[in-house]
């Protein structure tokens, strides 16, 4: 059962949401798709002790790619795009639409073996014992079957089985959380003065720590405390602290909705 969404501009199963998306029959900009993760999470607490795991990981996915096609809809392109980036773009925008095409693809199979299951049910058995001339042509099913190997089977049976794991080695420890940076950044850049996002992460490592310092400026130009410039799209954006003179407190991150361990 796929999960159900309500907006303003839809209301309805959640991948055909995406489908309506990828056709523009809804405008994506409308799409709030921070109330909706915000409501299937308050949904999912609900049914704690009920999770449908197929419903959740669909959700993900389709979540994931709404994310993706806002994000590149909100975030303006470059207008000299080479031949090679431009036979990229189309790649990625096929790869969405391939992800979507074999969700819809398994969903359906999973819907036409329902209803072979449902047609099955509906049949009646046979009643009737084999015919006399087929019943030596039939195998003794109980041979070769003992009480011992029915007693180990059913032990098997009973016996407790381990509570599935999902495997997270493979995901790299996220070893830096947007409150700390937002504590450091409000420590750094009364002191600092105006300076470059780019000279900022400098010293980062990788794309996703940049990320964590993207949003953590975010929440300080939100509360106030920053100005950004950017002379020109794609330019170099300015950071320059126009708050005052002392760290963000634990009450400051409280009032953003973030907290040390967020």
């Amino acid at each position: 059962m796929a999960y159900e969404v309500s907006t303003p501009v839809f209301e309805g199963p959640f991948d055909l949401l995406l489908h309506l998306v990828t056709v523009e029959q809804v405008d994506l900009y409308e799409v709030s798709i921070a109330r909706i993760v915000d409501a299937y999470l308050a949904e999912m607490a609900r049914m704690e002790d009920e999770l449908d795991l197929e419903v959740t990981t669909e959700f993900v996915l389709i979540a994931a790619i709404l994310i993706e096609l806002k994000c590149r809809r909100l975030l303006p392109g470059p207008d000299d795009v080479d031949a090679d980036e431009e036979v990229a773009l189309w790649e990625e925008r096929d790869l969405l639409l391939s992800r979507l095409l074999e969700c819809k693809t398994f969903k359906d199979a999973g819907a036409a073996l329902g209803r072979l299951a449902d047609a099955a049910a509906a049949s009646p058995p046979r009643m009737a014992d084999l015919e006399d001339r087929l019943t030596k042509l039939a195998p003794d099913l109980l041979a070769h079957i003992t009480a011992d190997r029915l007693g180990l089977a059913m032990a098997r049976l009973a016996a407790p089985r381990p509570e599935p794991r999902v495997d997270v080695s493979h995901l790299a420890p996220i070893s830096l959380s947007v409150a700390d940076t937002v504590v450091r950044l409000s420590e750094m850049l009364p002191v600092r003065g105006p300076v470059r996002f780019g000279d900022l992460t400098a010293t980062l490592v990788g794309r996703l720590e940049v990320i964590v310092y993207f949003l953590a400026i975010l929440e300080l130009y939100k509360d106030g405390l920053v100005e950004l410039e950017q002379a020109e799209r794609f330019g170099a954006l300015l950071v320059a602290w126009v708050g005052e003179e002392v760290p963000v407190s634990a009450s400051a991150l409280a009032s953003a909705g973030l907290s040390r361990e967020a």
